[in-house]
């Protein structure tokens, strides 16, 4: 059989859009199939961080971003008696720039997607068609599907990912197994429209009481989420009623006279992820690969991380770039990140869900406690940890330095006269940041790695340089955020992977040349992964 496509996604979801339009972007051609025939028109995720806005703004969103979703604004911690347990001002301006988070109505983003990816000629967006096989035959996969008549459709590709869900078909083909955690906890989900405006201060509040746990949170611009825990011994049937929904929404004022239900639902939040992410030429990502609590909110950026980290890994091999071993450094980062989130978000849910009174009694002693010292007060710790192993420059000192495998920030920068974002000024892709003009330190053999990856190379001056020509390789400071970055870490460059987490770092002239030959030796060389 021809193969028909590069990339064949499974499941037209948030992560499978994300990564259908970066691979897309980069010119490949693309299938995505989906079992349902229409979108589903009902959110599930109502909020996303800094780096996940990041992402959806390299894919074109930055105009849905700024008009169709709200900073998440202030998180509270209150327990029965309305004391604050914890105090989190969310910043506006994040460490990628855009909001720490960001509130938004989940169906507005995935039609914003779809729009999107409606423009990409090299994608194609299969619907009603349900994958019921895969196999691997060494240089491509062949998919069979069913749609609704019954009627079977065999798809090849190069490479195969499913993003089909907690219940994915593609994990399965894989290997089946996952870590479960054993935290597990049902609440009752109200997706609410209220009739009219009204305040709400704090905007999102978890209220740790162990009559009944609850939730308050924005949910995008005109729309709001309400969540009960199930207590003990409740009957789901009898909790998942609109009756039921309204008798726990009168508690806030809410009624059919002041506000819509869009739908009510019992979820089971479940702590996993997959034991195997990747078998030959298929691999799995976002809720196939792992499912969090949502005390965090990390849930769908987790899955947008996986199609940001997967895509250049995958562009790279589909160039012939470098060898297919650079995949296994997708499943080694991405768990890393991934169970560092289950883990947090599991010990979010043991102080939110407890039940018992004197235990609940305990936890609010500590917490006002650790309140009055200064702990849970201001901004929120970033979630994702740095990365500790993968496709990050070997050896210390020197060699890879304390920003290897840390998140680049962003901020603005100024190119002749059109100040902007820096990733709309630069662009996406390798990048190495520099304080000096790094030219010179160069040897031919780097000047054609540079050449081969497209790795920009961009001067970083401070915001009152004189502006001059527009030089593609010299950008002004303007947020005075970049060169202070630089001098912190001791840093004369940094080298930023496309998916913006930095692969390494230069102290030494020498260290130009070293950084890109280590480089070109991971991508071209079968090295250990170490374990996650």
């Amino acid at each position: 059989m021809d193969v028909e496509t590069d990339v064949l996604i499974v499941g037209d979801g948030p992560v499978g859009q994300t990564l259908a339009i970066l691979m897309a972007q980069r010119g490949w051609q693309v299938t995505v199939v989906d079992r349902w025939p229409e979108p589903y028109t009902l959110s599930r995720a109502v909020a996303f961080d800094s780096e996940a806005a990041r992402t959806l703004a390299t894919l074109g969103l930055s105009e849905y971003i700024a008009t169709e979703t709200e900073p998440s604004g202030r998180y509270v911690w209150q327990n029965a008696d309305g004391q604050i347990l914890l105090d989190i001002q969310g910043s506006p301006t994040g460490w990628c720039h855009w909001p720490d988070s960001s509130s938004m109505f989940q169906p507005g983003l995935e039609s914003a997607l779809s729009a999107r990816g409606a423009r990409l000629p090299t994608l194609r967006v299969l619907r009603g068609l349900e994958a019921v096989e895969a196999t691997d035959h060494g240089g491509h996969v062949e998919l069979t599907c069913v749609d609704r008549a019954g009627e079977r459709r065999v798809l090849s590709a190069r490479w195969l990912v499913g993003c089909d869900g907690a219940n994915s078909f593609v994990r399965e083909c894989i290997g089946p197994a996952m870590r479960d955690l054993g935290f597990s906890h049902d609440w009752l989900i109200c997706d609410v429209v209220l009739h009219q405006p009204r305040a709400f201060d704090p905007n999102n509040l978890q209220i740790c009481d162990p009559a009944r746990p609850r939730t308050a949170a924005s949910a995008g611009p005109g729309h709001r989420r309400w969540e009960f825990m199930r207590l003990e011994d409740e009957p789901i049937e009898e909790l998942d009623t609109e009756e039921s929904a309204w008798r726990l929404l009168k508690t806030f004022d809410l009624s059919p006279d002041n506000a819509t239900l869009l739908r009510h639902a019992v979820y089971t939040f479940q702590a996993r992820w997959a034991e195997q992410w990747r078998a030959g030429r298929m691999l799995i990502a976002g809720d196939a690969a792992h499912v969090m609590p949502p005390f965090a909110g990390q849930g769908m950026c987790s899955g947008i991380r996986d199609a940001a980290n997967l895509s250049w890994k995958l562009d790279l091999v589909l160039r012939g770039k470098a060898g297919d071993h650079v995949l296994d450094t997708y499943v080694a980062e991405r768990a890393q990140h991934v169970r560092h989130g289950v883990r947090m978000s599991v010990d979010l849910g043991k102080v939110i869900c407890q039940l018992d009174p004197v235990a609940a009694a305990d936890r609010d002693v500590a917490m006002m406690a650790a309140r009055e010292r200064g702990v849970g007060k201001g901004a929120p710790q970033a979630p994702v940890h740095p990365l500790r192993t993968g496709l990050l420059q070997r050896g210390g000192g020197a060699a890879g330095g304390r920003l290897a495998g840390r998140l680049s920030p962003q901020g603005r920068v100024r190119r002749g006269t059109e100040t902007g974002l820096f990733d709309d000024i630069v662009g996406t892709g390798f990048v190495l940041l520099c304080a000096e003009d790094p030219r010179r330190h160069l040897d031919a053999r780097t000047e054609e790695t540079l050449k081969e990856l497209d790795v920009r190379l961009v001067t970083v001056v401070p915001d009152d340089a004189p502006s001059g020509a527009a030089d593609p390789d010299v950008v002004a400071d303007t947020d005075r955020l970049y060169l202070p970055y630089l001098a912190e870490a001791g840093a004369r460059a940094v080298l930023v992977r496309p998916d913006h987490y930095v692969y390494g770092q230069v102290v030494a002239d020498e260290d130009y040349v070293a950084l890109f030959d280590d480089l070109r030796q991971r991508l071209s060389a079968p090295a250990p992964v170490p374990a996650a």
